[in-house]
């Protein structure tokens, strides 16, 4: 029963250096965490449609709204809609939504999960994890508002609706500049 005892306890007291080495790396990493009025992170994600990558470098000219989703996340699935009338309403104009998506299951899931929607956005992947973790990702739905020079301007955590009248004219206040 004692070694059975100082076994479990071996177990726990393992558990909770670990814990607290994954604290330690996110405070590390949570220093150099985007912030606001600076140079947005140089990114290259790939389309979903046509597995082409696209460097947020290349949007430079555009308001960029970069938003990280999952298909599993009811708050992303809540948001969709009003994304998908914000994309519609800045058709022809230097606007560019990049929705990336963090769903393991990859292009197979999106799709299914717009094919069963009936939803569809500008997705992209983001593969190896490098732009959720350059942009400091704490949960989703998380977003940037990038503007037209690259420099974040706004971060949003958590949903939004983006078809607000609010939100048209502060993307288009930004467009202007």
């Amino acid at each position: 029963m004692k070694c059975r005892s100082r076994v479990i306890c071996v177990v726990f007291a393992m558990c909770l250096m670990l814990v607290s080495a994954c604290t330690k790396t996110e405070r590390r990493g949570a220093a150099s965490v985007i912030r606001e009025g600076s140079q947005a992170p140089d990114i290259g994600v790939t389309s979903v449609s046509d597995d082409s990558v696209l460097k947020l470098s290349s949007l430079k000219g555009k308001v960029v709204l970069l938003n990280f989703w999952a298909t599993w996340c009811p708050p992303c699935r809540e948001e969709i809609p009003s994304m998908m009338k914000l994309q519609k309403s800045m058709t022809g104009k230097p606007f560019q939504m990049m929705a990336v998506s963090i769903d393991e299951g990859g292009k197979t899931a999106i799709n299914s999960f717009f094919k069963e929607s009936g939803f569809s956005l500008p997705t992209y992947l983001d593969s190896s994890g490098t732009a959720q973790k350059l942009y400091g990702l704490t949960g989703v739905p998380e977003s940037f508002i990038i503007d037209k020079q690259g420099v974040l301007v706004k971060k949003i955590i958590g949903g939004l609706a983006w078809d607000s009248s609010e939100v048209f004219s502060f993307l288009e206040e930004l467009i202007k500049k």
